[in-house]
């Protein structure tokens, strides 16, 4: 963690020469959560390489290990887990930071054991819907006490349930599809989109059967898991950074390595294609049940595009580092379907459109979606991230083709999901400091 930037109050990114070099994308979030739940799930030793040492992730190897899962830190990005084919009840609260994957696949994995779970976490974290999982737990027999954190869940015999999700969620998926591992019966989630399907994929590396029909995914209930090695792949939200600030560095040249491209998660990909940028992927390849390959983005000349509502499920967390490099591009940027980034860490929407309006760019800001107007960015403002870390970072690059620096309050959030994001920027080019 870069604790001599991020341990200071504000972080500052200025108009910065051309960026260059190859770097490895930091393991997926989504996937190291679902890799160290699923093997304190099983019985035995699960090694991990590639686990992303975030905060957030941490969070949940604590969880974890509360609820009887012993794990070792072999080097960097390397763990032993080794799992007792369920979970114990814990001495102590649950505390998910600032993780809300943590809070919701934990809650799914503790609904079927004998147990009673407190779970809480940090003052982002308790403002954000914990209802939307607790329903389906009810209906399969579980009790949950509120709506949002703090929160209990006792466990115990749960009865399958087919569920017909409201919104497209990995999450609130995830956590049914966990729970139904202990339910009485075949257990299914249907969704109106396509969300992520780490877990449907990962499963099976564990030697559990997922059926997957159309939108529909089901498991079979008493299924157990058993342990094994995976190499996680690099994190397309992480690599989103790096690759934005090549875009908009005029004479830039970035490759990251190792990025996963999953199809539920390439969405930015693709919409940056559609606007011009100039991105190439190479030496595909299968890595633990998910295809990788290497990225390079060369500066581009980006104009602007109306991207598919539909897409946002692909690209919901990479929005805001759109956002920002919709300010730099030719013409009007329209991005709408994105209720959800209200209730993420924060109110994405508003902060993305209050940070660029403060740094000169003309916004408007929609009750589910942001219209941005690109040309100049005349930036020399203080940004204010509420503590989230897409924020903190998507204003980052900004200021690296912006006329003036931009500043960031809270910088130390960005450790939730990538830690070492200021080194790395700084080993490109990229001028950043406190």
């Amino acid at each position: 963690m870069a604790l001599d930037h991020l341990d200071r109050p504000s972080l500052s990114a200025r108009p910065s020469a051309a960026l260059s070099g190859r770097v490895r994308a930091p393991g997926d979030k989504s996937i190291s959560h679902r890799a160290l739940i699923l093997a304190a799930l099983a019985q035995g030793e699960s090694r991990i390489e590639g686990l992303l040492e975030s905060d957030d992730v941490l969070a949940t190897r604590a969880a974890v290990v509360a609820l009887g899962a012993q794990t070792q830190n072999l080097a960097p990005g390397i763990w032993r887990v080794k799992g007792r084919g369920g979970l114990q009840q814990p001495e102590a609260i649950i505390d998910c930071g600032n993780s809300g994957t943590a809070a919701r696949l934990l809650m799914g994995a503790v609904a079927g054991w004998p147990i009673e779970v407190a779970f809480d976490g940090d003052a982002s974290l308790r403002g954000r819907p914990m209802g939307r999982v607790a329903e389906p737990l009810i209906q399969m027999g579980a009790r949950v006490t509120g709506e949002r954190l703090p929160l209990r869940v006792d466990g115990g015999r749960l009865t399958a349930i087919d569920w017909i999700s409201r919104t497209a969620s990995a999450q609130v998926k995830s956590a049914i599809l966990l729970a139904g591992l202990r339910a009485e019966g075949t257990t299914s989630v249907t969704e109106p989109a396509a969300s992520r399907d780490h877990t449907e994929r990962m499963l099976p590396l564990f030697g559990v059967e997922v059926r997957r029909a159309g939108l529909t995914a089901s498991v079979e209930g008493g299924q157990a898991l058993r342990p094994t090695d995976l190499t996680v792949p690099g994190d397309p939200s992480s690599a989103a950074f790096p690759l934005a600030a090549a875009l908009i560095v005029p004479g830039s040249e970035v490759t990251v390595e190792g990025v996963m491209l999953n199809p539920a998660r390439t969405g930015l990909f693709d919409t940056l294609i559609e606007m011009g940028a100039d991105l190439t992927i190479t030496h595909r390849r299968e890595q633990s049940g998910e295809t990788v390959g290497d990225v390079t983005a060369r500066a581009s000349s980006l104009r602007g595009v109306e991207v598919p509502p539909e897409r946002a499920a692909a690209m919901i967390d990479e929005y805001p580092i759109l956002a920002a490099l919709a300010a730099t591009a030719e013409g009007t940027t329209v991005m709408r379907g994105l209720k959800e980034l209200r209730i993420k860490e924060s109110d994405r929407i508003a902060l993305m459109a209050r940070g660029l309006a403060a740094c000169g760019v003309a916004v408007e800001e929609e009750a589910e979606g942001l219209i941005v107007a690109g040309g100049r960015v005349a930036g020399g403002a203080t940004v204010e991230t509420a503590h989230d870390h897409r924020i903190a970072m998507s204003h980052l690059v900004l200021g690296l083709a912006a006329e003036r620096p931009i500043t960031v309050n809270h910088p130390e959030m960005i450790a939730t999901s990538f830690p070492g994001f200021v080194e790395m920027m700084q080993g490109l080019g990229a001028e950043i400091a406190p």
